[in-house]
């Protein structure tokens, strides 16, 4: 019967070493990011002849920072004291509370970019309707600072511990040092861009340092994230901090 074993292809298994390989199969778990909690945020009673009842469609996201002292109430109050229609929907206090002043379907003035930037660009001013079909985050913060020989000061002449400040050693707008963001608003500005872009179908893709420049695209109405630099020379809100930026590329 061996002829008969050879010829079906038959083999004596317990001469033949079976080498079994488990598959295995990697499994990457993604870091589950906390969602915004809507029952947070803090509704501000802001006065309804501040800012514009007119809804636009909602294309661009800008982040700000208000250049002031600690908490939203003096920002808040200035702008009461106008008649510019000058306001963001949100201001971001340093612990991460985020102050509703109205609803981001409505629209005040946040940019203020004059013609003059535009005619550089060879365009007509679209600042209106720049305003009306974007979204302004403020986040609470003293912005650029001095360097004296005893440390960091503010425009207002308060002094920062060092741990506060983030160093450009080759400067950015005009500055060396700003006071960092903290922790609680990068994370709630995370939230915050999440929730608008779902909401609003905005593309939230990173597009790299030009963010931080005059950029012809953010005048013309180009859908997506911006700072108050891409829009005004004159501005240096926000500044490039690393871990805002990290942060910006994981949208």
């Amino acid at each position: 019967m061996e002829w008969f074993k050879n010829l079906c292809g038959f083999r004596n298994v317990s001469q033949t070493k079976i080498e079994i390989k488990p598959i295995i199969k990697e499994i990457k778990k993604e870091k589950i990011m906390p969602k915004l909690d809507l029952s947070a945020i803090n509704q501000v009673e802001f006065p309804r002849e501040q800012y514009y009842q007119t809804i636009h469609p909602k294309k661009q996201i800008y982040l700000h920072h208000t250049v002031s002292g600690r908490g939203a109430g003096g920002d808040i109050n200035w702008w009461k004291s106008t008649t510019a229609h000058v306001a963001t929907c949100v201001i971001i206090t340093h612990e991460g509370i985020i102050h509703q002043l109205f609803s981001s379907k409505f629209w005040a003035h946040h940019l203020g970019i004059k013609g003059s930037v535009f005619s550089k660009q060879g365009m007509r001013n679209f600042n209106t309707k720049l305003n009306q079909q974007s979204i302004g985050i403020e986040i609470d913060n003293w912005g650029g600072l001095e360097k004296k020989d005893d440390g960091w000061y503010t425009f207002s002449g308060k002094k920062l511990s060092e741990d506060r400040v983030q160093e450009y050693p080759d400067g950015f707008r005009g500055f060396k040092g700003f006071e960092k963001y903290t922790d609680a608003q990068v994370e709630v500005t995370r939230q915050l861009l999440e929730y608008w872009g779902n909401h609003y179908g905005i593309d939230l893709k990173y597009k790299g340092e030009k963010i931080f420049d005059i950029d012809k695209g953010a005048l013309e109405g180009e859908e997506g994230i911006w700072t108050h630099c891409s829009v005004r020379p004159d501005k240096s809100d926000i500044h490039p901090q690393p871990n805002m930026v990290e942060m910006l590329k994981t949208l």
